[in-house]
């Protein structure tokens, strides 16, 4: 005898069955499809799709090259910014000739002849010092001493009786102190307002101070930059 739960079962097969059957019965009506074009047609079909398909390799290898610009612009772009900061950083390491607006410190031995006493031969670092301190605050971005390139890493002392810019001595009469400055006008001003004239009189010094001109010539620094502090990064091979 039939269980419910075995009718339930046959009754759905019979549904999957006569389904597959209504679907090959509707595939097997079906009339077949078939292409009508003459040759003709065929052809002209046949152009259009080729001319399609040739407009798009255009287009890909307009974007190509379009694409490869843009790779060799864009590395030629690094190369200049790379460039142009090595230059920057040679600037202002003091590296590079400078040529600028500023002043033009002339010094030279002030005696008369009735002086009678030692004459010195040099300047002294002290009062060399205390020059370059005031150039500093009136916005001096450059400076020489005697074409001696004065950078971050310059030394002014007194070696032995001499007064040494790094390691060239300031052994001869007169010499110029050449400056760059931001405002030439202003820095001018403020020298002829202070009394360093009067500093390197004490010394028989006679401090003179050109008018702003419009182009200084600063030379580089001729000397070794010594790096401190300083480590060489390993690349990243990742």
């Amino acid at each position: 005898m039939l269980t419910q739960k075995t009718i339930w079962h046959f009754t759905l097969v019979s549904l999957i069955i006569g389904f597959m059957l209504a679907v090959q019965f509707q595939t097997n009506n079906e009339p077949d499809v078939r292409d009508t074009r003459d040759i003709w047609e065929i052809r002209q079909d046949l152009k259009k799709e080729q001319e399609l398909h040739k407009q798009l390799l255009n287009e890909i290898r307009k974007y190509e090259e379009t694409l490869e610009k843009y790779e060799q612009q864009r590395s030629e772009s690094k190369g200049a910014i790379l460039r142009q900061t090595v230059e920057e950083l040679k600037k202002e390491a003091g590296l590079t000739e400078v040529v600028g607006e500023g002043v033009v410190l002339y010094v030279e031995q002030m005696y008369d002849e009735s002086y009678v006493g030692p004459i010195s031969d040099t300047v002294s670092a002290e009062l060399l010092r205390r020059l370059m301190n005031e150039l500093n605050m009136y916005g001096a971005q450059y400076v020489a001493i005697a074409d001696q390139r004065v950078v971050n890493t310059t030394v002014i002392r007194d070696i032995n009786g001499v007064t040494k810019v790094d390691s060239y001595p300031l052994r001869s009469f007169p010499f110029e102190i050449k400056v760059i400055a931001a405002d030439a006008e202003k820095m001018y001003n403020r020298l002829k307002a202070s009394t360093i004239a009067d500093d390197f009189a004490i010394e028989n010094l006679l401090l003179t101070i050109s008018e702003p001109q419009q182009r200084v010539v600063i030379p580089p620094y001729d000397g070794v930059v010594r790096v401190k502090q300083m480590e060489a990064v390993e690349e990243d091979r990742r």
